[in-house]
C-alpha cells in the first residue's frame, strides 16, 4: 500500500547487519511496575503534526521510574523520518520526506546531511545500515519513483543499484538477512507481489519469479510506514505485512523469498487504510504484528497479534496498544520484551505480544534497537529520540 500520507513501510530480527527493525536489545535487563489496568499507489499515515512532546507526555503515565523517550534535535523540522537504523548508541541513520539522509556518530548530539545528490524530489522510506560507513536506503513510488542507494564512505557519495522501470510497480520496504543478501517488496503486480533480491549487500538488485508466490487478494499491497512490513530472522527466513482488503495477512518464506506461504492475521482490515502495517520476529518462530487504522481518530482495534510458530497462525494480543502502531521492534536478548510506536505513542510489552502498556505519548513513526542495548525512534517534524532509563 502506497504510501502512507505518501507511502508505506518494515522491522528485522536480530543478525550482524542492523535493520530498522531487528537488533533491538535495549530494555533486556528492564524491570517495570505492572501493567495498567495503503491498496496499491495509496498513502499512509502522513497526518497532521501533533508536535513536540513534553517530558511528561513522553514518560506517559508510568512514573519517573519508567523507560523515556529523550529527544534529539536533528535540525530537520520539515522532514518526516520513517526510516531509520540503529548501529549502536553513537551511530543510527535516518532516512526520510524531501529525498532527506542524515547520521550521527555522536549519540545524536548532531548530526549530517548525508543526503544522495539529486535526490530531493524523492521519498525515503527504508534505511539498513551495517556499520557507520556502509548503508542502503529506499525510496518508494510509483515507476522510477522507487529506487535503492548504496553507499560505503558514510554518505560522502552514494550508488545508484536499482531504479524500478515499470509504471505499474511500487516498492515498500526492504531487509537483510546478512551483510550480502537482501530483499525488497513491492505491491502486486499482475496479482502477486513483487519482491527483488540482492546478494551483494544491494549493489545490484534482481527480481525474483513470482511463480511461488501466492496470489494477492483485491485490493491487498503493503504500508511503507516504518520500514518494516518486511522483516527477516536468521539466514533465509522472511516475512511481509499486507493490509487493504479484504484481510491482513502475513506472507513468509524460508527460502529467502523464492516461495511463499500465507495466514491471514486478526489484525483487522478491509480498507485501504487499515492493515499490518509492521513485523518484528525476534527468532524464526516467534514474533508480534502491530497495526490498525492510521486515518486519525480512528479506532483501530486488535491492533497486534502474536505467532509462536513462524507466522503460520496468529492470535490477538489480550490487551493490544490503544491505538494504531505503525512500528515495532523485538529486543532479541529477551524472550517477552518488545515495543511498539505509533503517531499517539509508545507501548511496551513484557510478555511477549500477549498485553501492552503505553510508556509514552509521544509520536514516533518507527523504532529501532541495536546490540549494545540502545534503543532509537523517529517520526513527523524531524523527530528522533533515543530511550533512557
Amino acid at each position: 500500500m502506497r504510501r502512507l500520507g505518501n507511502t508505506r513501510r518494515g522491522g528485522r530480527a536480530s543478525r550482524p547487519v542492523v535493520t530498522a527493525v531487528a537488533c533491538a536489545a535495549a530494555l533486556a535487563a528492564l524491570t517495570l511496575p505492572a501493567a495498567g489496568a495503503p491498496g496499491q499507489g495509496r498513502p499512509g499515515p502522513e497526518r497532521g503534526s501533533t508536535g513536540p512532546a513534553s517530558p511528561e507526555q513522553e514518560r506517559g503515565r508510568t512514573g519517573s521510574a519508567s523507560p523515556r523517550w529523550a529527544p534529539r534535535d536533528t535540525g530537520a523540522p520539515q522532514v518526516r523520518f520513517r526510516g531509520l537504523a540503529a548501529v549502536d548508541r553513537r551511530t543510527a541513520w535516518l532516512a526520510g520526506t524531501g529525498g532527506t539522509v542524515l547520521r550521527t556518530t555522536d549519540g545524536g548530539a548532531s548530526w549530517r546531511d548525508v543526503s544522495p545528490p539529486g535526490a530531493a524530489g524523492l521519498e525515503f522510506r527504508d534505511v539498513t545500515a551495517f556499520d557507520a560507513r556502509r548503508a542502503v536506503v529506499l525510496a518508494i513510488g510509483a515507476g522510477e519513483a522507487s529506487r535503492v542507494y548504496r553507499t560505503d564512505d558514510g554518505g560522502t557519495t552514494w550508488t545508484e543499484s536499482f531504479r524500478n522501470t515499470d509504471p505499474r510497480a511500487f516498492y515498500d520496504c526492504l531487509a537483510f538477512f546478512d551483510g550480502r543478501h537482501g530483499l525488497a517488496l513491492g505491491d502486486p503486480v499482475d496479482g502477486r507481489f513483487r519482491v527483488l533480491s540482492t546478494a551483494d549487500g544491494g549493489r545490484s538488485w534482481s527480481l525474483l519469479p513470482t511463480a511461488g508466490m501466492p496470489p494477492a487478494r483485491d485490493g491487498e499491497a503493503g504500508f511503507a510506514a516504518s520500514g518494516q512490513c518486511l522483516v527477516t530472522a536468521g539466514p533465509r527466513d522472511a516475512w511481509l505485512a499486507t493490509g487493504g482488503r479484504p484481510h491482513a495477512r502475513v506472507l513468509h518464506s524460508a527460502d529467502r523469498g523464492l516461495t511463499w506461504s500465507a495466514a491471514d492475521t486478526p489484525v483487522p482490515a478491509g480498507d485501504p487504510a487499515r492493515g499490518v502495517f509492521a513485523l518484528a520476529f525476534r527468532d524464526r518462530a516467534h514474533g508480534v504484528a502491530v497495526g490498525g487504522d492510521y486515518r486519525a481518530g480512528q479506532p483501530s482495534p486488535r491492533s497486534a497479534a502474536v505467532t509462536a510458530d513462524g507466522g503460520r497462525t496468529w492470535r490477538p494480543a489480550t490487551t493490544p496498544p490503544p491505538g494504531y502502531r505503525s512500528g515495532a521492534a523485538w529486543l532479541p536478548y529477551s524472550r517477552t520484551e518488545a515495543l511498539a510506536v505509533g503517531p499517539t505513542g509508545t507501548d511496551l510489552t513484557t510478555d511477549g505480544g500477549h498485553t501492552w502498556r503505553t510508556i509514552g505519548t509521544g509520536s514516533y513513526d518507527t523504532v529501532a534497537c541495536a546490540p549494545d542495548r540502545s534503543c532509537w525512534a523517529a517520526g513527523e517534524q524531524g523527530r528522533v529520540a533515543r530511550l533512557e532509563r
